[in-house]
């Protein structure tokens, strides 16, 4: 498994593995001697052969938010204090006071 997250590092850092035909990155992948699953997983497009290799903490779930409500007063995104944005017209009053 350690061959295998190696591996994944270096594709990932290196573009001209990372945006390689399936055809170029399997040859390098036989020349690295990558795992079965590594290499089934680049052939078929399907992360599954990968995932069982790697285990069920390889593929975590989303983040979770915990939150229960929406924005508080202070995240308010209303334009009430905005001169000429808000359901009064305290902008145009004032262009007009001028």
């Amino acid at each position: 498994m350690d061959n295998t997250i190696e591996l994944l590092e270096t594709i990932g850092s290196d573009a001209s593995l990372r945006y390689a035909s399936s055809e170029n990155l399997t040859q390098v992948l036989i020349d690295k001697q990558a795992s079965e699953g590594l290499k089934q997983a680049v052939c078929s497009g399907d992360k599954k052969h990968l995932m069982q290799e790697l285990g069920p903490r390889a593929d975590p779930s989303p983040p979770q938010s915990h939150t229960v409500g929406g924005c508080g007063e202070e995240d308010d995104d209303t334009d009430e204090d905005q001169p000429g944005r808000g359901d009064d017209d305290d902008g145009e009053e004032a262009k007009r006071e001028s």
